[in-house]
């Protein structure tokens, strides 16, 4: 059966919803990355070391990970239309804080804060899910995923001729409060505009708050463990900033971080185990019963599609500047072909997915994300630039198509959780980053690239245990009725 056609010049409907929804995902990537093409004027102005530059980048990633996470329990219980306004909102403000900055400690404290902006993602995960059926889903989620993450680029692209327009040393300023400014009034327009559901459908919440819901004491005990990761994460975070690294934590300030995260994962553990309890004291109806299995291995896959991305797109420029001996606007060009394959790659992984099947295109994917980064660890100042950069973009559809075909399955699970399991599937690709990242601070380019080829390699042998959604998912009405959502 052939996929529906989503006409992309309609403004009604459910095609509204979701150029209204990658709209509000551009932005809250805009605001995110605002400082990264204007981080020169920053320094000079500020009169910042290497390491406190250093530092606002890890910084700017540290609290989208826990921000995914509660985002994702905030919109399956209040719906995406109130936090997306409230997000961007809130978000603007900060702009303010971190443009009007003038120390150090300000500006991260700002930007720190701003972290929480990447949550936004998350939000309209959910909110496109609720709007397409499972036969369009993939590429719509596509879509929004591959045009809104073209927002950090859009800062790149503009800021920096945004600041030479207002001119004068504080014309880095004025950019950064102009991004605010675009945040504040949109959040505006999301309220007035966007709904949760179509007339008439149903928004199904969670019974609970606090952890996600599960439906067999093994899957709980597996929920348990997939936490460990994203805590061990911002362990590792606060060790870069430590002593024992860039030295812009003291020890004290460190162990007590350390000592909160396990407070918190205790804490965390209690939330799971309470939430579930009452439900796990009897058996789950079959109808009622999903895998977190499947939410496991989508976590995975994100972190090596996404995870690998944050990693690549970060060091790519310099990589192409050491490798051929090119200027940083030349270098900075070619990589960022790494980030244009966004627009078409991910709709192009959902669109895949939405017509071969789920389980076959992440697959797929993944070992073409695998070879093609082995590609990429064999490049070195004899090949041609032009094969090198046609390698490498190569490289990128993979990885982006991948994250597509991930997004395409994940709001297939269960509907009243979407928010939930994609807030945890995307808090794992900032995981990957990390992860990748300090790879790359202890080895050369080429080993890097090989990293993450392994990694990719081991998720592939791992997604073979997914199942390929059939069939239906049943939701229960506030009437008490159950509704059936066709997935497949």
């Amino acid at each position: 059966m052939s996929v529906p056609k989503i006409n992309l010049l309609s403004f009604s409907g459910s095609v509204r919803t979701l150029h209204l929804g990658w709209v509000a995902f551009f932005i809250s990537f805009f605001v995110w990355f605002n400082h990264a093409p204007l981080m020169a004027s920053i320094r000079e102005a500020l009169n910042l070391s290497d390491q406190q530059v250093k530092t606002l980048l890890i910084l700017n990633v540290a609290l989208t990970i826990p921000a995914r996470i509660i985002i994702g329990i905030l919109v399956d219980r209040f719906g995406p239309r109130i936090m997306y306004s409230l997000l961007l909102a809130i978000s603007s403000v900060l702009c303010f804080f971190f443009a009007i900055a003038d120390s150090f400690e300000q500006m991260a404290l700002a930007r720190f804060l701003l972290g929480f902006v990447g949550a936004g993602f998350v939000i309209g995960i959910r909110l496109i899910s609720e709007w397409f059926p499972a036969k369009q889903v993939g590429l719509a989620e596509g879509i929004y995923g591959g045009w809104g993450n073209f927002g950090s680029a859009g800062a790149a692209l503009t800021l920096p001729t945004i600041a030479l327009m207002f001119g004068g040393a504080d014309g880095w300023r004025y950019a950064l409060a102009l991004t605010g400014v675009i945040a504040l009034v949109y959040s505006g327009i999301f309220y007035l505009m966007a709904r949760d559901t179509p007339k008439g459908s149903t928004y199904f919440k969670p019974k609970k708050m606090g952890a996600m819901e599960v439906t067999s004491k093994g899957d709980m005990v597996l929920y348990i463990i997939m936490n460990i990761p994203m805590y061990a994460t911002l362990a590792l975070l606060t060790w870069k900033l430590s002593p024992a690294n860039l030295s812009l934590l003291s020890a004290d300030i460190s162990t007590g971080i350390y000592i909160a995260l396990v407070i918190l994962f205790a804490y965390n553990v209690y939330k799971i185990i309470h939430v579930n309890s009452e439900a796990l004291s009897q058996p789950i109806p079959e109808i009622h019963r999903y895998k977190f299995k499947q939410v496991a291995v989508l976590n995975l896959a994100y972190l090596v599609t996404f995870g690998s991305e944050l990693a690549v797109v970060s060091m790519l420029p310099l990589f192409f500047k050491d490798t051929f001996n090119l200027s940083l606007v030349q270098a900075g060009l070619l990589a960022s072909g790494f980030a244009f394959m966004n627009l078409a790659a991910r709709p192009g992984g959902g669109l895949i997915s939405d017509h071969f099947g789920r389980k076959k295109t992440l697959t797929i994917l993944l070992l073409g994300l695998a070879v093609g980064y082995f590609a990429m660890s064999q490049i070195n100042s004899s090949w041609p630039l032009t094969v090198a950069v046609i390698t490498t973009m190569a490289c990128s559809f993979f990885v982006q198509a991948g994250e597509g075909a991930v997004f395409a399955m994940v709001p297939l699970i269960k509907r009243r959780l979407t928010g939930q399991i994609a807030g945890m599937t995307g808090a794992y690709g900032n995981v990957g980053g990390v992860l990748f990242l300090t790879v790359l601070s202890f080895v050369d380019a080429s080993i890097f690239f090989l990293v993450i080829a392994g990694s990719a390699v081991v998720v592939l042998g791992i997604t073979q245990l997914l199942d390929e959604p059939a069939g239906q998912i049943a939701e229960i009405m506030p009437d008490g009725t159950v509704q059936m959502i066709d997935v497949a």
